[in-house]
């Protein structure tokens, strides 16, 4: 019984003196784990865009309904046939179904000085974005056939194609890459003037990418943006 006694205090001696010898290290460890830079690395790009939306507004008014379904048949021919003059295949265009309104139907509306309003819109939605964005300077082609084209009022930006990035899975990759790669350069510029090192990562987030116009006047061309953030473990 007194060897057993004798062999347990041994053990626990032994472990004692373990502990005691390994405690320095662990503290160590400990303190250049909670040692830590958070960076950010930005990249961006500008990118063309590989799809245009076209919607194409027109308006017809007539105080005779059958008048004015004529008239809308007849426009939506014009610019059917001038749209495919151009270049644009029927899979790139949508007719969406005609809003009527008749106005003697409200009260507001009895001054009025036709009964019938009709919008109907013809949309393109292509990858031929040069060509779009050229066909569309060209709406002045319908005006002198005597298509009523445009919104409400002159500010009215319903007829302005709308351009978009689908292609923001292939350059992905690349971007993350050169995002990380910046975020390091400002943690290894961090850690240098405090006189330590970049270790491994803690933690690291990707951010959301966003596109975005470069400018006003060139909705065509896109700023693609992503933001990295990482946390670096500093050694000393």
């Amino acid at each position: 019984m007194e060897k057993k006694n004798l062999l347990a205090a041994l053990a626990l001696s032994v472990a004692i003196i373990f502990c005691g010898a390994m405690l320095p290290l662990a503290v160590k460890s400990f303190r250049s784990f909670d040692r830590t830079v958070s960076v950010k690395g930005l990249c961006e790009r500008e990118v063309a865009a590989d799809k245009v939306i076209w919607p194409i507004c027109f308006k017809n008014v007539n105080d005779d309904l059958g008048q004015l379904t004529a008239q809308m048949d007849k426009d939506k021919k014009i610019i059917l046939d001038f749209l495919k003059k151009e270049g644009i295949g029927e899979g790139e265009i949508t007719v969406n179904a005609p809003f009527i309104s008749d106005k003697f139907a409200s009260t507001y509306g009895m001054d009025r000085k036709y009964r019938y309003i009709s919008k109907s819109v013809i949309t393109v939605c292509s990858q031929q974005v040069d060509k779009v964005t050229e066909l569309s300077s060209k709406i002045s082609e319908l005006l002198k056939m005597g298509i009523l084209i445009g919104g409400e009022n002159e500010w009215d930006t319903a007829n302005q194609p709308r351009y978009e990035f689908e292609g923001l899975n292939d350059i992905k990759p690349e971007m993350i890459q050169q995002a990380t790669a910046n975020a390091r350069v400002a943690a290894e510029q961090f850690a240098q003037d405090s006189g330590s090192k970049i270790g491994k990562i803690k933690s690291a987030s990707q951010g959301t990418f966003s596109i975005s116009d470069r400018d006003s006047n060139t909705p065509q061309i896109k700023k693609v943006r992503v933001v990295s953030s990482i946390t670096y473990c500093l050694d000393e």
